[in-house]
């Protein structure tokens, strides 16, 4: 049986909402998996996954890691389970419902319609928009927005969404160890490497809300990686090749770092 379409949830302090957000993926009846990273939560959020396995069975799966180590470590680690697995399109989602689970099947046709190789989840095009957003924030995100296109060139309105879907080929192609940002630059980097290898990227409008329950991780050293990264991604891809040097194919044993890795978090 092939496996279609996981849901990757990066996760930390996330218990007042991770149950409600796996509730409503699942509500959908869409066939979605969702693979949970936790980084070493203190609230206890991975042990309420846990507490849900048998809620959702051989749908619901964690990968535990040892401290706060970035989003975008956790969406590598992410990719590569995801991968190994069989899966054939691979979302990025927020668990704080600040992305909506009824778009997600928007994000996959656009997909598997053949419109795009990846889909964004964009705030930034006709249609799209954000709810309960104080000034700074909105003036952050969209000053961001214009100036990682000015500097990178990449045709993409809203370079840091976090909502997206991959298809899985792009992921096989992309060079995870290239990939160098772990805060919200990570985005970025990630769609940039993509465009560089000649995907196509399509943006479907969402409207994006703000949190309401828990704490943001939005942080100064967050905005300052988005400043400059930006300007080290583009710099360094003069020198850097972000292809694959041989892509993973299904069946393919998983190389004995990862594998590694792997024994590590479930212990």
């Amino acid at each position: 049986m092939q496996l279609e379409k996981i849901v990757i949830i990066p996760t930390y302090n996330e218990s007042e909402n991770i149950a409600s957000i796996l509730g409503a993926v699942f509500s959908l009846n869409q066939g979605y998996h969702i693979l949970v990273i936790d980084d070493g939560s203190p609230d206890g959020t991975a042990q309420i996954v846990k507490d849900l396995f048998s809620t959702y069975p051989n749908q619901l799966f964690l990968e535990e890691r040892k401290g706060k180590l970035g989003l975008g470590t956790a969406y590598i680690h992410g990719f590569k389970w995801c991968i190994a697995k069989g899966y054939e399109y691979i979302f990025e989602m927020d668990a704080d419902f600040s992305h909506n689970p009824n778009d997600l099947d928007r994000l996959y046709k656009a997909c598997s319609g053949g419109l795009g190789d990846i889909a964004v989840g964009s705030r930034y095009v006709p249609g799209g928009q954000t709810e309960n957003w104080p000034p700074d924030r909105q003036l952050y995100s969209k000053g961001g927005a214009l100036y990682t296109k000015l500097i990178t060139w990449m045709p993409v309105n809203d370079p840091t969404a976090g909502f997206v879907c991959y298809k899985r080929k792009v992921l096989e192609t992309i060079n995870m160890e290239a990939i160098h940002c772990i805060g919200y630059a990570f985005q970025i980097e990630m769609k940039f490497a993509a465009w560089k290898l000649g995907f196509k990227i399509v943006e479907v409008p969402i409207t994006f809300i703000d949190r309401k329950i828990g704490v943001s991780k939005m942080s100064k050293g967050i905005l300052k990686e988005g400043v400059f990264g930006v300007i080290k991604i583009q710099w360094q891809s003069m020198f850097r090749n972000y292809r694959k040097k041989v892509a993973a194919t299904p069946g393919k044993v998983i190389s004995t770092s990862f594998q590694n890795d792997l024994a590590v978090n479930r212990k």
